[in-house]
């Protein structure tokens, strides 16, 4: 009985996350798109049949929560041209607005993840407090390399294998991409000396042969309270999620990360529940990393991601004239049907780790 009602309220919390990014992505939009005085059609939170909608007095749009509690959309009026609905004046269409207003609606989406993120980090920190996020080193474990190599509490790490460093994720960044590799430090100490230190990590290998390779060096976690920090933790901490997904999206295409490291519904499901036994603040951090993955992944220059339809709109405006619609609409049901195939894939992986 107990696993049932842990698996539901994991499920509970999975839709509760995922609705949240999803109203705040299509938020944007439909925020934009108001502004502009764009026609919007419909603002939807989930996919497939209507279970519940609505209008509001003098407004066209409907609001609608949908059967599967999976992504969302707004129907917007000329979104992909003009769609010659004559019910519909022909300057509230997107296809009739600048540019720049145009541009902005797309951007949209993404930018309120970002947002997103930035107010649930800052949250957060001000419930719970917030350790920095400036790469300086707070304990050194005598049982792995780093002890030996020299490294001392309070280090502050500049340099990793001759790149700058500006945040203790930019050190993860690196290991992640040198992955069991020697590792060179240039390092600040206490009392301003410069050093430069080389370390090997040690490969250890648990009860179940995962192996896994640890330096022995972690960050300062001492916790800092108040309005200032909590506000400098949630900026520098959105900056660096934001670089971990770039270099993440970049090591995806130049091999560094397999397209089986990549997670679809269920694995995020599974790191949902993971997640929820570490308590609200484990949840709130899993809640602000998947808003700014949303975002960035939203900003790829691919067909049917809103970074595809820029680049479309940017064409245009070289071009100065508009595509064809048609043209247009292959295009994003090319890339849709891609989409779909890879998050096929995606979930059966997902399914094969959790029962193998």
């Amino acid at each position: 009985m107990s696993v049932i009602l842990s698996s539901l309220w994991t499920l509970f919390l999975f839709i509760l996350i995922l609705g949240i990014i999803v109203f705040i992505h299509e938020l944007g939009h439909f925020t934009f798109a108001k502004l502009s005085n764009t026609y919007v059609y419909e603002f939807a939170i989930g996919m497939g049949k209507k279970l519940f909608s609505f209008r509001r007095k003098n407004d066209e749009t409907e609001y609608s929560i949908r059967l599967i509690p999976i992504g969302g959309f707004n129907a917007i009026a000329g979104e992909n041209g003009d769609d010659d609905d004559k019910k519909v004046p022909k300057d509230r269409k997107m296809c009739s607005k600048s540019f720049i207003q145009r541009l902005l609606i797309l951007f949209a989406g993404p930018g309120f993840n970002f947002l997103l993120t930035f107010v649930v980090l800052l949250i957060s920190a001000l419930i719970y407090g917030s350790t920095t996020t400036k790469p300086i080193i707070g304990e050194i474990d005598p049982a792995y390399p780093a002890y030996e190599a020299g490294f001392e509490t309070g280090d502050k790490i500049i340099k990793v294998n001759d790149k700058k460093i500006h945040s203790w994720d930019s050190i993860l960044i690196i290991i992640q991409t040198n992955y069991g590799k020697e590792l060179t430090f240039d390092v600040i100490d206490k009392n301003g000396n410069n050093k430069k230190l080389s370390v090997s990590p040690s490969k250890v290998t648990d009860s179940e042969g995962k192996t896994t390779y640890i330096y022995g060096i972690s960050k300062d976690s001492k916790i800092h309270k108040g309005i200032g920090s909590s506000f400098k933790y949630a900026w520098n901490k959105t900056g660096s999620l934001f670089n971990i997904m770039f270099y993440t999206v970049k090591s995806l295409f130049t091999g560094g990360v397999s397209i089986n490291d990549l997670s679809g519904p269920v694995g995020i499901y599974s790191i949902v529940g993971q997640q929820a036994k570490g308590g609200l603040a484990n949840l709130l951090y899993l809640l602000a990393y998947l808003s700014i993955n949303v975002g960035v992944i939203n900003l790829l220059p691919f067909p049917a991601f809103d970074g595809g339809r820029i680049v479309l709109l940017i064409i245009e405006k070289i071009r100065r004239k508009p595509i064809n619609p048609k043209v247009e609409n292959t295009i994003n049901t090319i890339g849709f049907m891609i989409l779909i195939l890879l998050m096929i894939f995606v979930t059966g992986h997902d399914i094969f780790n959790l029962i193998k």
